[in-house]
């Protein structure tokens, strides 16, 4: 581990034992008040997950243990590190409920990703952070999508050195789980309506860095950015591949973009790879009812 992911580290653990040792020096009348005075009514002694300080510091340990993962350290957790400040003094209620790798990890490279692809048009629109809280709500649930997507605003005031973050999801990232990247990436390209050439050359930059090959990048791209030969491109073949190679294409695609190969992420990314499967389904119908193939 090099000096500057301990510096990080140290950095975020002097913010969250500050945080939790403020909570706890808070007098009893401030955590409930019987005289009704406005203050949180709730009982001192309530039970982890409840609404008193120590349930809510119990709430945000377990949130940045399973949450960060391997992200806490390099460029990852260097820009979370500092959004984190941000994120602690702004969420006064409830708790969190990740359960740790691999979604926790996956939703944190997902608000670094995001905000790359959000800023590579130099404008930000509502439309985009919408289609983030959409995703992340889904995902987690309506407190914990607010949360994130306060953190993703904060991240977004960030520089990001986007071929560092690409290349450290990468690495420890499954193949299959890159792919599903690129397709959520393609839906905040899309989300204003519009696919803005700077959006694209980025998701493109992230997709290299990661180590996705040209072809499978290509052929995600068709399934959203259609041209003449977006049928072709989406089973990775040109438009003169015999049948048998079209036939052939399709099986192998078909295998690689399987949702059972994401599951583990959750019910809405199986969701949204069974889409992407479906696209692979139209693609092939595409070609065989242009050469009148059974």
């Amino acid at each position: 581990m090099g000096i500057g992911e301990i510096i990080v580290i140290a950095i975020v653990a002097i913010v969250i034992f500050s945080v939790f040792s403020m909570r706890k020096k808070k007098p009893e009348t401030e955590e409930g008040d019987p005289q009704g005075n406005g203050k949180d009514s709730s009982p001192p002694h309530s039970s982890p997950g409840g609404s008193n300080g120590s349930g809510r510091s119990a709430g945000y340990a377990k949130w940045v243990a399973g949450g960060l993962g391997w992200v806490f350290g390099g460029p990852i957790g260097a820009i979370l590190g500092v959004a984190l400040g941000s994120v602690f003094d702004g969420m006064n209620t409830g708790t969190t409920s990740y359960r740790g790798t691999p979604r926790g990890d996956f939703a944190m490279s997902l608000l670094v990703l995001s905000a790359a692809v959000m800023k590579a048009d130099q404008k930000i629109v509502k439309a985009e952070l919408e289609f983030v809280r959409d995703f992340f709500t889904r995902q987690f649930g309506q407190d914990e999508g607010n949360r994130l997507v306060f953190m993703l605003r904060e991240i977004l005031k960030q520089e990001i050195n986007v071929q560092e973050v690409s290349v450290q999801i990468g690495q420890y990232t499954d193949y299959p789980v890159k792919l599903q990247l690129l397709n959520y990436l393609f839906g905040i390209a899309a989300a204003d309506g519009l696919y803005h050439p700077d959006e694209v050359a980025m998701i493109e930059n992230i997709s290299r860095y990661m180590g996705v090959s040209g072809a499978d990048f290509i052929s995600i791209r068709a399934m959203f950015v259609k041209e003449v030969s977006w049928a072709y491109d989406v089973l990775e073949i040109t438009s003169g591949a015999t049948d048998e190679e079209v036939k052939k294409a399709y099986r192998e695609m078909a295998k690689k973009h399987h949702p059972d190969k994401v599951a583990h992420l959750g019910e809405d990314i199986k969701k949204s790879a069974t889409e992407k499967f479906q696209k692979i389904s139209a693609a092939y119908e595409e070609i065989k009812k242009k050469r009148g193939l059974s």
